[in-house]
Parts: structure tokens; C-alpha cells; sequence
């Protein structure tokens, strides 16, 4: 399976279309907030109807109750990745396995994974800003510590925290990174951000990679190239 997903950050269903009939194979793709709240959750069945994997990138953070019952209402979507918020707490995101595995259909839930922080967070931002003391590195493992706690299958994470977290909670615990920039573009929001083949050498299980490729004038070779770089 691919180890490269696309962020599909588009706003119409015929945007999305269009740009994955370009792929002649199944791609792990992901539908953000961006993407959902324009065109609703029927957006997840006509990306599976197409043959592709997903990862639905909605970032629940809420009390247990309500994050449970959002969780069971998502896991008979067919998608194969969900996620929360790590900062929601332990007894939070046993709910969201909890509402995962009631609402399973066939008995195999989607992989849960838990936002550490955001990859647009600085050290500033999350001491002035958040409150939080110390350097990102530490409020990542904790978090980190506190998914696996949970039994969350993985976290959201930086490039530059992956090798801490296997460090940490072992090497079957999944880093899923964004952030990812190719060499040439622009880094744009994102403050802390790597390239491919710098993630492969970090030993990130996968990588989400943006505009990179959907704005790439051959997005299709683009992908390629990514993935053969994450899967030498």
C-alpha cells in the first residue's frame, strides 16, 4: 500500500474528480475539513466508488460521550484512517476506539491516529500562545505516550518527531507526517516542514503531501517520483 497520501485540499466534487481520474491505481487520499464541509461526507463514498484508500482528517476533539458516538458514526463509512486530537486526553481518545469498534460493520475499524501538534505550531506559539511549557519535542512525546495509552494506532506528527516517537512508543506505532514539501516550493503556513526523502530517512510510516502534487503541472509522475523515494 501506498505510504504517500494526498491531500485532496480542493472545494468541489468535480475538482476532486477530476484530478483522480488522472490515476490509472488505487492512491491513499485525504479528505480534510476543507473538502468536507463543502461537499459533506458523500465525498468519502465517491472517492471509495473510485477504488481509492482514505484518511479522513476531521481532528475530533471533544468530551468522550460526544467523541464516541462521532466515531461510531464514521466507522461504517468504508474510510481507512480517522483521527483526534490528542490534547482531548486519554480518556477521550479511548472513547473514539471504543465508538470505532461499536460501529464497525464488518468487526475491523478504521485505523485511529492522534493529532500531537499541529505542524504550523511554533515553539512561541505553543509556550505564549497555548500555554504550554518546553520545547515541541516534549509535549509531542507526551502526547504520543498518551495515544499509545489510549490504543490509538498512531499519531500525526512532524518529520523531524518521528524517530522520537518509534523511539518512544515503538516502531509498530504509526507517524504519519505532513509538512512535506518538495525542495523547490514554498513552505507557505507550515513552520516545520521536510522533504521526501529527508521523512524516508526519519523512518515515517507515511507522508501527506498537498500542493506538491495537486498543483504540480504533471501531478500523476509528481506522486510517482514521491512514492518510489518512500519505498526504496
Amino acid at each position: 500500500m501506498s505510504k504517500t497520501i494526498v491531500a485532496l485540499d480542493f472545494s468541489s466534487k468535480e475538482e476532486v474528480v477530476d484530478f483522480l481520474k488522472q490515476f490509472d491505481e488505487p492512491v491513499y487520499v485525504k479528505i480534510g475539513m476543507e473538502l468536507t464541509y463543502a461537499c459533506g461526507l458523500e465525498m468519502v463514498k465517491t472517492v471509495k466508488e473510485m477504488g481509492h484508500h482514505i484518511f479522513l482528517d476531521l481532528k475530533l476533539h471533544d468530551i468522550p460521550n460526544t467523541v464516541k458516538g462521532g466515531m461510531k458514526n464514521l466507522a461504517n463509512l468504508g474510510v481507512d484512517i480517522v483521527n483526534v486530537h490528542c490534547a482531548g486526553g486519554i480518556a477521550m481518545m479511548k472513547a473514539a476506539i471504543d465508538g470505532l469498534n461499536e460501529g464497525a460493520k464488518d468487526g475491523k475499524r478504521p485505523m485511529c491516529i492522534g493529532v500531537t501538534q499541529l505542524t504550523s505550531t511554533s515553539k512561541e506559539a505553543m509556550n505564549n500562545e497555548l500555554g504550554i511549557p518546553g520545547e515541541v519535542i516534549d509535549c509531542v512525546i507526551k502526547y504520543a505516550k498518551n495515544a499509545k495509552e489510549a490504543g490509538l494506532d498512531g499519531v500525526v506528527c512532524s518529520v523531524h518527531e518521528a524517530k522520537a516517537i518509534h523511539e518512544a512508543c515503538g516502531e509498530d506505532f504509526l507517524t504519519v507526517t505532513p509538512g512535506i514539501r518538495l525542495a523547490s516550493d514554498s513552505k507557505d503556513d507550515q513552520k516545520r516542514v521536510a522533504t521526501p526523502a529527508f521523512a524516508k530517512e526519519q523512518g515515517c510510516d507515511y507522508i501527506v503531501v498537498g500542493r506538491s502534487i495537486t498543483k504540480s503541472a504533471n501531478p500523476v509522475e509528481t506522486y510517482k517520483e514521491i512514492e518510489a523515494t518512500m519505498s526504496k
